[in-house]
C-alpha cells in the first residue's frame, strides 16, 4: 500500500503536466498512439543517455580539473546528453510522422519525449532512495515532483517549439534546429548548476544561489508559457490558412 502510494507520488507530475500540454492543443489534438510513442521514446532515451553518458567518461571522465566540477555533471553528465538524446528521440519517432503537422505539435510531442523521460528518472531516483529509506523515497519523490519533472517539461517546451519552427519554416531549418537544441542544453545545464553548486557553497551564497534558482525557473515558465502561447497562434493562423484554400477549392 505504501509502495503504491509512493509510486503513485511519483508518476503523477507526468501524469498532470502531460493533460495539461495536451489541453493546450486547441485544434487537432494529437492521436494517443503518436503521443504513446512519444512517451515511451523518452523512456528509451534514457538508454540512449548511459550509452553517452559512457563515453563522455571515456573522453573528458579522465581530466580530473574537468570531471571533478559542478559543470561536468550539470552539463556534460546531464543537460547536454540528456537533451540530445531527446532531440534523437524526436527526429527518430516524431519528424517524418504524418500526425506533425501543426505548430503547436512539436511542443506537444516534445513534451511526451521529455516527460516519458521524466516518469522513468523519476521511477529509479525514488527507487534508489527508498532502498535507503522509506522517508527518504518520499522526500526524493517530492523534490522531483517539484523540480526536476516541470523541468524536463519546460526544456521539451523549448524544443519543441523550434523543431516546429524548423518544420514549418525550412527556409531556415538548420537555424531552428540549433538553437532549439542548444537553447535547451544550455537550460538544462544551468538549471541543474545552480542546484548543484550549492553543495560547495557556504551558507550565505547557497541562500543567494537559491535565490538565483528561483528567479531562473519563473522566468523559464514565463518564456515556455510564451512559447505555447506563440505556437498556438502559429496554428490559428495555419488552420485559417488551410480553411481559406479549401473554401476557394469549393468555388473552384
Amino acid at each position: 500500500m505504501i509502495i503504491g502510494t509512493l509510486l503513485g507520488l511519483t508518476i503523477m507530475p507526468v501524469f498532470l503536466l502531460m493533460l495539461f500540454i495536451y489541453f493546450q492543443d486547441k485544434y487537432q489534438k494529437e492521436p494517443i498512439k503518436t503521443l504513446v510513442k512519444a512517451f515511451f521514446g523518452g523512456m528509451l532515451a534514457i538508454a540512449f543517455t548511459f550509452v553517452l553518458d559512457f563515453f563522455i567518461g571515456l573522453t573528458f571522465g579522465r581530466v580530473p580539473i574537468l570531471s571533478d566540477t559542478v559543470f561536468y555533471d550539470a552539463f556534460l553528465s546531464a543537460g547536454i546528453p540528456e537533451e540530445l538524446c531527446k532531440f534523437l528521440i524526436f527526429m527518430i519517432f516524431i519528424w517524418r510522422d504524418k500526425n506533425f503537422d501543426e505548430y503547436f505539435d512539436g511542443i506537444v510531442y516534445a513534451c511526451f519525449i521529455g516527460l516519458g523521460f521524466a516518469c522513468l528518472e523519476n521511477i529509479m531516483y525514488v527507487f534508489d532512495a527508498t532502498i535507503v529509506s522509506l522517508a527518504g523515497g518520499f522526500v526524493t519523490s517530492f523534490f522531483r515532483a517539484l523540480l526536476s519533472v516541470p523541468g524536463h517539461f519546460l526544456f521539451g517546451v523549448i524544443l519543441g517549439y523550434f523543431l516546429s519552427m524548423a518544420k514549418f519554416r525550412p527556409e531556415k531549418k538548420r537555424k531552428y534546429i540549433w538553437t532549439g537544441l542548444l537553447l535547451a542544453m544550455l537550460a538544462h545545464g544551468l538549471f541543474d548548476w545552480l542546484l548543484m553548486v550549492t553543495d560547495r557553497l557556504g551558507t550565505g551564497l547557497t541562500i543567494l544561489v537559491y535565490g538565483l534558482f528561483i528567479l531562473g525557473d519563473i522566468g523559464l515558465w514565463f518564456c515556455a508559457i510564451g512559447l505555447i502561447r506563440r505556437q498556438q497562434e502559429n496554428s490559428r493562423l495555419q488552420q485559417a490558412e488551410i480553411e481559406s484554400v479549401n473554401t476557394d477549392n469549393e468555388f473552384n
